[in-house]
This record gives structure tokens, sequence and C-alpha cells, in this order.
């Protein structure tokens, strides 16, 4: 081999990376592992070419601990099912050959052939296990922020569930008691995800403090909230958001929108209403003008409001999932006559999708009236 055929020689410039790279087929056979590969996971090649990547080998998790060798949520299989490319590295934790956690940024995408079909997939990773340390700390930080520790009430159950699109998120939630009949809540989607916005949910937490108790006029909270806002991020950024109060004594909802989704009352039988509101994102201009609903609710009757990241996931059309979505994906999985289990939202929000992960954070708040109403 000449020297000019060396230096085009693909595995020659593979192997010269300092990220890992592997190949694999559609099966997810691994034909390639190149020199950093083994540097980083132990594993030579000798010991996972020919072999799957979900064979006992990298055994991939991710920064929640869920598996990723599942069909849906590997990013490779996703990368070759979507033949989309990664455009920002997804932390995912890899087994190296001694059994030891190694938290990576990998990116994806899949390998076409002459004719345009697509024969493989291409992962490269990089040991972030410096960066990881810095970001676990983050997240110890945000979660002390995401207030649900609530006294035990027989007239009303409380619960939530947040996925952070990375280790920290842009979601901000909190729900108080303010009185011994009433509740007051904010679930709120900060602009990107990731460090900044994580930030900005910091910010979002100073102001529920403050000024929760302004929630019994559920329109001042959100005009408060809104201007402070404003003064922070001029116009930089801004939070989707609803906001509003829950009386467990008369079953009574007021809230306010400020461009989030609609919520989900959840009414007897099982049947879904749609609780449409308008309102302008926080953030965005100050004196903003807000608009209070209300709907009352019966025994056994809830409540289900969730971010955006739900709402605006688009398929391979280019179609937008929306409300109506989420209520055909929460009928499919059995809710509400079962419990809500959002990996198994996530998964149908993937199978739906025409991306290689989810693109934002997902956050669901329920609420449960009991029998009682004393």
């Amino acid at each position: 081999m000449s020297r000019l055929e060396l230096l085009t020689s693909s595995d020659v410039i593979l192997d010269s990376l300092s990220d890992g790279v592997y190949v694999c087929d559609r099966d997810r056979r691994i034909v390639f592992w190149s020199k950093a590969a083994e540097r980083i996971t132990g594993w030579p090649a000798g010991d996972v070419v020919g072999r799957r990547c979900l064979d006992n080998v990298l055994c991939h998790i991710d920064k929640d601990g869920h598996p990723l060798c599942g069909e849906e949520f590997c990013p490779l299989h996703r990368a070759m099912v979507t033949g989309t490319t990664s455009t920002v590295p997804i932390i995912v934790f890899a087994q190296g050959k001694e059994g030891r956690r190694i938290p990576t940024q990998v990116t994806v995408a899949p390998i076409h052939d002459s004719t345009g079909q697509i024969i493989g997939g291409v992962e490269t990773f990089r040991d972030v296990s410096a960066l990881l340390a810095d970001l676990e700390r983050a997240k110890r930080i945000q979660a002390l922020a995401l207030e649900t520790d609530l006294p035990e009430d027989p007239r009303i159950r409380f619960s939530t569930y947040y996925v952070p699109h990375d280790l920290v998120g842009g979601d901000f939630f909190a729900i108080r008691r303010l009185d011994p009949d009433h509740y007051g809540f904010l679930l709120a989607d900060v602009m990107g995800h990731g460090v900044a916005a994580a930030l900005h949910t910091m910010h979002l937490s100073s102001l529920w403090d403050r000024h929760c108790r302004l929630l019994f006029q559920p329109t001042a909270f959100a005009r408060t909230v809104n201007n402070e806002l404003e003064r922070v991020v001029k116009g930089e950024s801004f939070a989707t958001a609803v906001c509003g109060i829950i009386d467990a004594r008369r079953r009574r909802l007021q809230w306010v929108s400020a461009g989030g989704p609609p919520g989900l009352a959840i009414r007897a039988g099982d049947d879904f209403e749609v609780l449409e509101s308008a309102g302008l994102p926080f953030g965005m201009m100050a004196d903003v003008d807000y608009e209070a609903q209300q709907v009352f609710l019966e025994a056994h009757e809830g409540l289900l409001f969730f971010s955006d990241g739900l709402t605006e996931v688009h398929n391979a059309r280019g179609e937008l999932l929306g409300v109506q979505g989420i209520v055909r994906i929460l009928r499919e999985i059995g809710y509400p006559t079962s419990e809500l289990h959002v990996g198994a939202v996530e998964e149908k929000l993937l199978i739906y999708s025409n991306d290689i992960r989810l693109p934002d954070d997902v956050t669901f708040i329920e609420m449960r009236y009991g029998d009682s109403v004393k």
C-alpha cells in the first residue's frame, strides 16, 4: 500500500482519532472497533468485533439507569431507523471490560450504501468523567428546587414525574399547600435545555418562593412572575407555563396558561376533557395581562398537566403530535385506568417521532381527588 493509500485508508483515519469509534451493521453486529474505543473501554477489538453491541459487551444505560439495548431507546438503533444523525452529544454510560460504568458523550449516524440504503450505523464516543462530576452536582442542586413535599391529605393526591433531557433540564415544577384547603402549583418549561436552561429554572424557583401566595389570584401571580423574569432575560429567553390554585374542599381548579400546552381533566368513566387556555409565555414582554379559567371536578376525578416537550414531537412527515396525540398515547398505555408509566409514554413518543431521542425534557403533574371533601 502506497503512502497516499495508507493516509486515505478509513481504518487508519478512524484509529488516529482520540474519540472512540465503532461501526455496526443493521443487526447491530460490530464490524469495526477503533484503537481509542479499546483505550476508553478496555475492550480489545478481538473481544467485540463480530458480536452484537447488546450481547453483554457495552450494556449501555442512560443517565437515569434505564437499559438502552432495547429496540427503541438505543441511539444507534434510532439513527438507523430514522436515517438521521444526532446533532448534539448524548450522555450514555458504557460498561468497561472490568465492569466499571464509563460516562461517555455519544454521537451517532446512519451509514448508507451507494444506492442510498441504510446498511449500518457509526457511533463515536468520549470519556466525560470529569464533566459528569460537575453536572451531577448541578443535578443535586436543581433537585432541591423541585418542590413536591406535601402533607398527607385524604381529599387529594399529587404525583410528579420528571425526566430531564440531559442530567439537568429546563423544566421547573412546584406544588405548595397555601392554607388548609388550597394548593398552588406551577409547571414551567424554559426555552432550551441543559445547563443554561437549568440556571433559569433556579431563578424560577426563587420567584416561586417569593410569590407563590399570590396564587390565590392566579392572574396576579402570572403577571408578577412574567415581569420579574422579563427583567432578567430581556427577551433572550422565555418560559411556557401553567400555574394555578386547587381547592381541595370545593374540588375547583383555577388556572392561568402562559403558552403551555392545555391540561387534561380526568372525568368519570376515564374520559379526558382538554382544558384549553391561551397566554403569552413568561419573560417575552412586560406588563402582559393574563386570563384565569376555572373548572370543577367530582370525587375520583383529577387533573394532568405536562410540559410542551411531549406535545411538540414531530413524525417523519413533520406532523405535530399535539394534545390529542398525547391523549391517544395515554389511552394506548391504559391510563387513567392504570397508573401513569412515564417510560411507556417515552417509548410511544419515540415510535411516533423521527428523532434519535426525545428533543426536550418530559414533566407531568398529576392530581386525583378522593372521596372526602372535609
